[in-house]
């Protein structure tokens, strides 16, 4: 049960004894009451008890009422105001409702609007402490929880294992408007030798001991840090940027920050770090940056090295249009020919107008991107590689003399990789169920399951059920008990087999079974369906 603190501000002995004895005979041991006579005391008085409730005379000796609230309000916001003076209510209505007085009670004070009055407040204070109790309650849980979003985002743009809508609703989970970010790459061991950290595994050990400190620390010194798991003794971070890329002197700010970090580090664990520094890039391509970072600590002696410092990747000059070259090999990868098609046009158009005049160099560039689609297609097993297929791919991009014939064959080749690219996944599940069709067609005479067919075009039965429902249009057993009942239907008008041979002749080792299921199927028994087709009903 809830406790308050009731404070009573009243300069009339038997005021406040009154006050005492309907408080004291209503409510019991859920109050405690003290009390002052003067503003001044009830100022102080204040600050020492903290009451939850404050029931104020605005004539008071000294300060009064009015001033005293004020005052104490300063020190206590949540505490309730309740207001009793032998005087009019509307001389003090304007300020006492800007301190947020509950009731105003005029003397002589009437037992029942006391005890209606702090009824109230004591409502009004569960409410407030219900609320701090979930607000804390909502916090300790998103402490619990954002370690785990934080990290299924990192895990997620690392290792490339997400849809689209998955990344914006962690952005969203996490408050991220921003859709680049540098990544960092913390590492530590128990010394540093050359650009080698000693005792890994001891030192991602021990590092585990410090997880909530070292967490706790890059939060406050990196602000927005998105931080994952610490894989061995490496931990991940990014760092959710505006701009695209970071100028010269916020690099050399962020470097020093950094050393001065890893000093820190050292001081709070003893165990050595080093710190890798990505440039900034967008989200999608967070995968290729850590690795940056981690090639930057790889590449130098430092604690902290960053990979604009460093001869690290490929620089292009500010005019080359590198997100379109990005995003259209993102999507010949994806299989989204459509997309890529477009793409290909945007970037031919741009390099036209850039280099028109450099007609050699725009035939390389278009014969290398086409090349390297092709690779990208090979390796997701979109095409088969033949050494010759190619022969002719130099000999028809130097015959071609206008821009416009080099666009048309540039496009169709980046068309032509990721269409083979989709077309795989499908190609293969298409491959698997017409295998499965003439295995059943070869193997219905026997007693054979989904998982045996399963097995014959090596698919896992879960995986292969799924895709002959798609492709079919119906479950395996309502595949293959349609292909019995055809071959029964057959030999039951075609032969003069009995019963039991066709029945055997079709897969089942039970006459009464295969009768069954035959009506079942067709509507009449087997013999029924024999007198139909040879004597016409």
């Amino acid at each position: 049960m809830s406790h308050y603190k009731i404070m009573l501000a009243d300069d009339e002995g038997i005021v406040i004894d009154s006050l005492k004895f309907i408080i004291e005979k209503e409510f019991g041991d859920i109050c405690s009451v003290e009390y002052a006579k003067t503003g001044r005391s009830v100022i102080e008085l204040a600050e020492r008890y903290r009451p939850d409730i404050a029931i104020m005379d605005i004539q008071m000796p000294g300060i009064n009422g009015i001033e005293a609230m004020r005052e104490i309000r300063e020190t206590n916001r949540s505490v309730v105001f309740i207001v009793m003076s032998a005087y009019d209510k509307f001389d003090y209505a304007k300020e006492a409702i800007k301190l947020g007085v509950l009731e105003y009670i005029t003397k002589p004070m009437e037992r029942t609007r006391i005890v209606a009055a702090l009824k109230k407040a004591m409502e009004q204070i569960d409410r407030e402490r219900d609320k701090r109790s979930n607000d804390l309650l909502i916090r300790e849980k998103l402490e619990t929880v954002m370690p785990i979003i934080e990290n299924g985002l990192l895990y997620n743009l690392l290792f490339q294992e997400h849809f689209t809508e998955d990344i914006e609703n962690y952005k969203q989970l996490l408050g991220i408007d921003q859709n680049h970010a540098y990544l960092l790459a913390v590492i530590c061991g128990e010394t540093q030798e050359g650009n080698h950290m000693t005792n890994a595994v001891g030192s991602s050990v021990k590092m585990s001991q410090y997880s909530e400190l070292l967490r706790e620390y890059l939060k406050e010194v990196y602000p927005g840090v998105i931080l994952g798991m610490s894989m061995a003794n490496k931990l991940p971070g990014l760092v959710p940027c505006e701009e695209k890329q970071m100028s010269y002197e916020e690099r050399i700010a962020l470097i020093e920050k950094s050393r001065e970090i890893v000093r820190e580090l050292k001081r709070r664990t003893q165990i050595s770090f080093r710190i890798g520094i990505s440039a900034v890039a967008p989200l999608q391509e967070a995968r290729e940056a850590y690795k940056e970072a981690i090639n930057a600590l790889i590449m130098t002696t430092g604690s902290v090295a960053h990979v604009d410092d460093l001869p690290i990747g490929c620089t292009h000059e500010a005019a080359y249009p590198l997100e379109l070259e990005k995003k259209l090999f993102a999507e010949v990868k994806n299989g989204e020919a459509d997309h890529a098609v477009a793409t290909a046009e945007s970037y031919f158009d741009m390099v036209a107008k850039l280099y028109g005049e450099y007609f050699m160099n725009i035939r390389l560039k278009v014969l290398e991107f086409v090349l390297y689609a092709e690779y990208i297609a090979y390796n997701s097993g979109g095409m088969t590689y033949e050494f010759c297929d190619r022969a002719d791919y130099l000999p028809t991009v130097m015959e071609i003399s206008d821009l416009q014939t080099l666009r048309a064959w540039f496009v169709d080749k980046m068309r032509n990789a990721s269409r083979n690219v989709s077309a795989k996944a499908l190609e293969k599940s298409q491959g698997a169920v017409e295998a499965a069709k003439a295995y059943i067609q070869n193997n219905y005479s026997r007693d054979i399951s989904l998982d045996e067919v399963s097995q014959a075009v090596n698919i896992s039965p879960y995986y292969f059920s799924k895709i002959f429902k798609e492709d079919v249009g119906e479950g395996f057993v309502e595949y293959l008990t349609k292909i019995r009942m055809d071959k029964a239907k057959e030999l039951l008008t075609t032969t003069e087999c009995s019963m039991k041979e066709i029945c055997s002749m079709v897969g089942y080792a039970d006459p009464n079974y295969f009768s069954r299921s035959f009506k079942k199927n067709v509507g009449v028994t087997p013999t029924e369906y024999k007198c139909e087709k040879n004597f016409g009903g």
